[in-house]
């Protein structure tokens, strides 16, 4: 998908719409210690390991594979008002193969 590199969007230190700098920014690796992925971990039957040592007995959370994962990732963009050099992320993202600014 093909953007602008350059936007006419509000500017929330301004205050009022401006030209901003369209940038892509990176996503970091999600962690295998988050609330959802021991959910998900635990919902699996391997969770449950053999033995009795409790917490010990059952693989890392790290092991379990992400079934049904997303083929697209969300974009992170970040906008750079020209006015006051201040930066905002978008507010919410949308999914995308691949994004070229053009």
């Amino acid at each position: 998908m093909k953007l602008p590199k350059t936007k006419n969007t509000l500017c929330p230190t301004c205050k009022k719409h401006t030209p901003h700098k369209v940038m892509q920014s990176k996503k970091g690796k999600s962690s295998s210690l988050t609330y959802g992925s021991k959910f998900r971990a635990r919902l699996r039957g391997k969770a449950r390991g053999c033995g009795n040592q409790g917490r010990y007995s059952k693989p890392a959370v790290t092991k379990f594979k992400r079934a049904g994962k997303k083929v697209t990732k969300k974009t992170d963009l970040k906008f750079q008002c020209t006015v006051c050099k201040k930066y905002h992320l978008q507010k919410s993202g949308f999914r995308a193969k691949k994004i070229e600014l053009v």
